[in-house]
């Protein structure tokens, strides 16, 4: 195991898996330790140091050790380090005292503990997996990948054999959503796209044209006008997300070339292809992309373009992406003022609030309402609170975020947060018995800040 390459990895990986294990148990372990990786990053860019200034130096003994380490991404180091040289006995034993650890550390340690035995015994790790319980869903994309980026034709062939064991591993698929088929198609993709095309190409179901733009996004990472035309032999949905994949990737190596393409494409395709290339391009001028949405149809693709330049847009000038996304056709004005109210309310709470009091009822209000009581939750008075979610138009929102609200007010007092809610007028009698019970509101409400 390049240790080196699997601290990236493991980086990537918090933020998906360690992300989800870490609000599942109701901690910030994961947040504060993503945070701290950044920290030491900007840190060592800054000093022109390393993870490891001496590698013949000195390496960590134990798991508690190599947590010591001062700073994330030496702490990653040393625990990569220590694990590979492991043998399998002693890594199977290493996972035994995973769960003594603190969940942001059992993060870390988990991600490349089995990153590393998938690597040297994957079905040894496989197994262990199931003893896991809930947290082995989480385990086995890191082992299946590792398994997949070093033997490809046997994961692929252990997973046609025991597809139940990836079912439901960490939600759809592996920790970037992906689907056990998907994971080993992108692998394989790195060492043999012809092969991985191939084998994904004899799946079955959604699993096969998943895994085919799996492999082609794959290759379109290092050689876009190759994937371009393997996509050619794909048809529908499944070429339509190839393309989004391929343009994606050609934009941030070579945005001409890129638009070039995706303007030589038809329909569905070239308004996904394109939306893509003008999401890329946002990224370091979003004026620019805006000028060119003209480019994209009328439509989904469109409509998730507008969301993302209006969130963007909001980074720097939240008012003018308001009224910018005031002066455009979407069918999902919802969710771009979702982008745009999480990052105003961070820079200008009352002037978030403002902008709510002036709106007319309807869509544009609700949502901004909604990410609003959402990111204040610590710092409103409840009584304004649930004031502000009574005016949501929406029935179902409304009473969800006034769920949301009421289970905070609850926290601090919940005697008056009960007599707010048993006198509602606003809410029907199922709502207050969901709200009372402790089944309204609270995480999972809605779509969240931003949600999609």
């Amino acid at each position: 195991m390049n240790s080196s390459v699997t601290v990236g990895v493991a980086a990537l990986l918090l933020g998906g898996v360690g992300g989800f294990m870490a609000g599942k148990s109701g901690g910030s372990d994961a947040a504060e330790s993503t945070a701290s990786l950044e920290r030491d990053a900007k840190i060592r860019r800054e000093t022109g140091s390393s993870a490891s200034e001496d590698p013949s130096g000195p390496r960590a003994h134990s798991i508690q050790e190599a947590l010591r380490e001062p700073g994330q991404l030496s702490r990653l180091q040393a625990l990569a380090d220590l694990y590979e040289n492991m043998s399998v006995d002693e890594l199977s034993a290493a996972a035994d005292t995973l769960d003594n650890l603190p969940m942001g550390d059992r993060i870390l340690a988990s991600i490349l503990l089995f990153s590393r035995w998938g690597e040297l015994d994957p079905q040894g790790a496989l197994a262990y997996s199931q003893t896991m319980g809930f947290g082995g869903m989480f385990a086995r994309p890191t082992i299946l990948r590792s398994w997949a980026s070093v033997d490809p034709v046997n994961a692929a062939q252990y997973y046609l054999d025991n597809p139940n064991e990836f079912r439901q591993m960490g939600g759809r698929g592996g920790p970037g959503g992906e689907s056990g088929a998907d994971t080993i198609a992108r692998e394989w993709a790195k060492l043999d796209p012809e092969a991985a095309m191939a084998w994904a190409n004899g799946l079955e179901g959604d699993e096969k044209g998943s895994a085919m733009v799996s492999v082609i996004s794959e290759v379109a990472a290092s050689d876009p006008a190759k994937a371009a035309a393997m996509a050619a032999n794909l048809t529908g949905d499944d070429q339509t997300r190839a393309y989004g994949e391929i343009a994606k990737n050609w934009a941030t190596t070579d945005m001409a070339a890129a638009e070039s393409w995706a303007n030589s494409l038809t329909g569905d395709a070239k308004d996904r292809a394109m939306s893509e290339v003008l999401e890329v391009l946002a990224r370091t001028d979003v004026d620019a992309a805006a000028a060119k949405l003209s480019s994209v149809s009328e439509g989904e693709y469109r409509d998730r373009l507008v969301a993302t330049l209006a969130g963007k847009m909001a980074q720097t000038d939240p008012a003018a992406a308001a009224a910018w996304l005031g002066s455009q056709d979407s069918a999902d004005y919802g969710n771009a003022m979702r982008e745009i109210m999480n990052n105003w309310v961070s820079q200008d709470s009352e002037g978030a609030l403002s902008f709510i009091e002036a709106q007319p009822v309807g869509e544009v209000r609700d949502s901004a309402t909604q990410t609003y009581l959402w990111r204040s939750q610590d710092t409103i008075e409840p009584t304004a609170a649930v004031a502000l979610a009574e005016a949501i138009s929406d029935e179902r929102s409304r009473s969800m975020t006034i769920g949301m609200t009421v289970r905070r007010w609850m926290e601090t007092d919940e005697d008056a947060a009960r007599s707010y809610v048993e006198s509602s007028t606003t809410l029907s009698d199922r709502a207050k018995e969901r709200i009372l019970s402790g089944r309204g509101g609270g995480p999972g409400w809605g779509r969240g800040p931003g949600g999609r």
